[in-house]
């Protein structure tokens, strides 16, 4: 009888601790602007990788840029048919499109996954002299993006602003087999990541 109890429990904890632990979030606690001399200050840049639902990403990258959360917006991600315009390309197009000038939009063009979209961005903010970015990708891809990025950062700090909800990803995700899906990958990519370190 108590199976009967234990399952549901189970499940129920299975849910809450998946979506703590893949979505690091640096601005809980934060107001809509930035705040000088807290953990809130203002960043150097905004970063944000494509892949699953590229537009909202790109959308929270846009957004926390009109805040003021920083002066410029990296775009990173290659496209997987090469006969047409890279992801950042279309995701600058999107920003030049909500008013974020040109000059503010760095791009890299040729990363095809989340360990190139950590290394190409390095030299970007090593000729610029970023020292702290902010991290925007997916809710559930956020805790991997944030151990490659970490991984090669040098001296730079990392923050986290997972996109909570888009196409792929909600506060339901666990109500569809897509959900479990790309919650069930990640955990398994993050062991491979870990496993790739100890190695």
């Amino acid at each position: 009888m108590k199976w009967l109890f234990l399952i549901p429990a189970l499940i129920v904890a299975s849910i809450i601790g998946l979506s703590i632990y893949l979505q690091p979030n640096n601005f809980i606690g934060c107001g809509a602007q930035p705040a000088e001399g807290t953990d809130c200050d203002k960043a150097d840049a905004i970063v944000v990788v494509s892949g699953g639902d590229t537009a909202a990403r790109t959308a929270a990258g846009i957004t926390l840029y009109k805040e003021g959360w920083a002066d410029y917006l990296v775009l990173s991600g290659a496209a997987l048919d090469t006969s047409g315009p890279s992801n950042a390309a279309a995701m600058k197009q999107q920003a030049e499109a909500e008013g974020i000038p040109a000059y503010a939009i760095l791009i890299d063009e040729e990363a095809m996954n989340t360990q190139q979209n950590a290394e190409n961005t390095q030299s970007i903010f090593k000729e610029r002299a970023f020292d702290d970015v902010i991290l925007v990708t997916s809710g559930y891809h956020q805790r991997r993006a944030s151990l490659e990025f970490n991984k090669r950062a040098d001296g730079i700090e990392i923050r986290n602003y997972p996109v909570l909800s888009d196409s792929d990803w909600g506060w339901y995700w666990w109500a569809t087999p897509r959900g479990w899906w790309l919650s069930g990958g990640e955990i398994v990519k993050i062991i491979a990541f870990y496993v790739g370190v100890a190695a």
